[in-house]
């Protein structure tokens, strides 16, 4: 166990000499788009920096943020991030493409949120629907407590306005490219998760990216199976203390 991911590394490789072999089997191709259907809707406001900020200095401010402020975020400032970091970009030939990029465009990536101080939204845990742009509230209460354990004690979580958790449906990336879809699958991880690091600057908001958790206690907390779908890293959001 000890050399498993060089193993991976190797036995992934790409080799002119032995491609894999076969085709796509159309019609078997996993849903792009996770939903809740009998999960209560919360719509999202539409919303545009007063302010915009260019790339340079949103590139410039960038910074790891553990420390916040009690003080709630704005859903409308919520509802932009989503936006930003994975929400639908635009729709080219009948294609829904997102703002962040993705092998083979899959999007195997799903994001859930630990919403902790956000104005007019309840404590909880919401799934992004990402074809709607809402979130769909899964369980109502405090969890901040429960994240910051399984985040291996990382107190950033609890004394965050939003824990962004995001998992993979490893299926919708496997179906195309096998046991290679891992190294996709994180790659898309890290887009996303830069999209939110340089929009939340962009608002004057701070994140922290966290790959250090307790894969099955998320898991457990999102109520999913650790097999088909998992979590693959997650990120704070506030406003810098």
């Amino acid at each position: 166990m000890n050399d498993i991911g060089d193993r991976f590394q190797q036995q992934t490789k790409y080799d002119p000499r032995n491609m894999p072999q076969g085709g796509l089997i159309r019609g078997a191709e996993p849903a792009l788009y996770k939903e809740y259907p009998g999960a209560p809707k919360v719509e999202l406001v539409a919303f545009e920096p007063a302010s915009p900020m260019n790339l340079d200095r949103a590139l410039r401010a960038r910074k790891s943020i553990r420390n916040f402020q009690q003080s709630p975020v704005s859903k409308g400032r919520l509802s932009y991030l989503l936006w930003a970091s994975t929400g639908i970009q635009r729709i080219d030939a009948g294609y829904e493409f997102r703002t962040a990029p993705s092998a083979g465009a899959l999007y195997p990536i799903e994001t859930y949120l630990i919403v902790n101080n956000v104005r007019n939204l309840d404590k909880g845990l919401y799934h992004y629907a990402v074809r709607g742009h809402h979130l769909e509230q899964l369980k109502q209460g405090d969890f901040a407590a429960a994240v910051a354990a399984a985040a291996l004690g990382q107190s950033m979580c609890a004394s965050a306005a939003v824990v962004f958790i995001w998992t993979a449906v490893f299926a919708r990336c496997k179906w195309k490219y096998g046991q290679r879809a891992y190294r996709y699958i994180y790659l898309d991880a890290g887009h996303i998760a830069e999209n939110l690091a340089l929009a939340a600057v962009s608002l004057n908001l701070g994140t922290c990216e966290i790959g250090a958790l307790y894969d099955d206690r998320v898991n457990a907390i999102l109520d999913i199976d650790g097999t088909s779908e998992s979590v693959v890293c997650m990120a704070v959001l506030g406003i810098p203390a």
